[in-house]
């Protein structure tokens, strides 16, 4: 199966962007271990347990990987997983619902984003949440149109790369998340 030019560079652009992605949030996480380290210095930093509803979002992200790697074996024998791809796109939904609710009870914990009561170490834990959760809202639009693609048979030949692609894009967004919450375990 030969590939377009825009198929052959769609990879590597992919790759550039996931890159800039991560970049972004090496900068961030950068931030924070320099504000953690002044902070600790003037012991001024306040431990934050992490929400429950961080981790059953990190489960939802983790179980829909596994899933979306079921669906990607489907789709490169030909079969149309389109139940897997809804199951996925179902986990992602609710890894994003989770996020909110973790959220939610960081404020009835009385951590606040900013404000009165607000405390750096909060500001951060939600800039960097609340940018992973942007991306994985991008995820959530690139998973709901693998989906209308995968119900109509799209995915033949060489376009089953671009369900490859979309595939990578969230598995890359899982990884990252993994990769922030262990962060944040372990400079909390």
């Amino acid at each position: 199966m030969e590939l377009t030019p825009q198929q052959k560079a769609s990879r590597p652009l992919l790759y550039l962007g996931l890159a800039s992605i991560g970049m972004a949030f090496a900068g961030l996480t950068s931030g924070y271990v320099v504000a953690r380290s002044s902070l600790v210095a003037a012991n001024n930093w306040q431990t934050i347990e992490l929400p429950m509803w961080f981790y059953l979002s990190t489960a939802a992200v983790v179980l829909s990987s596994i899933v979306l790697r079921r669906a990607q074996k489907q789709i490169s024998v030909e079969t149309k997983p389109t139940s897997l791809v809804v199951l996925v796109l179902l986990l992602g939904v609710l890894f994003a619902v989770f996020q909110v609710l973790g959220w939610a009870d960081l404020i009835d914990q009385k951590i606040y984003f900013t404000g009165e009561g607000s405390k750096p170490e909060a500001s951060w834990l939600y800039v960097i949440t609340w940018f992973h959760w942007l991306h994985v809202l991008a995820g959530i639009l690139v998973l709901l149109l693998m989906l209308v693609r995968t119900s109509r048979g799209y995915y033949v030949g060489a376009k089953v790369l671009r369900f490859t692609l979309g595939a990578q894009f969230w598995h890359f967004l899982g990884f990252l998340w993994l990769y922030l919450l262990g962060f944040l375990l372990i400079l909390r």
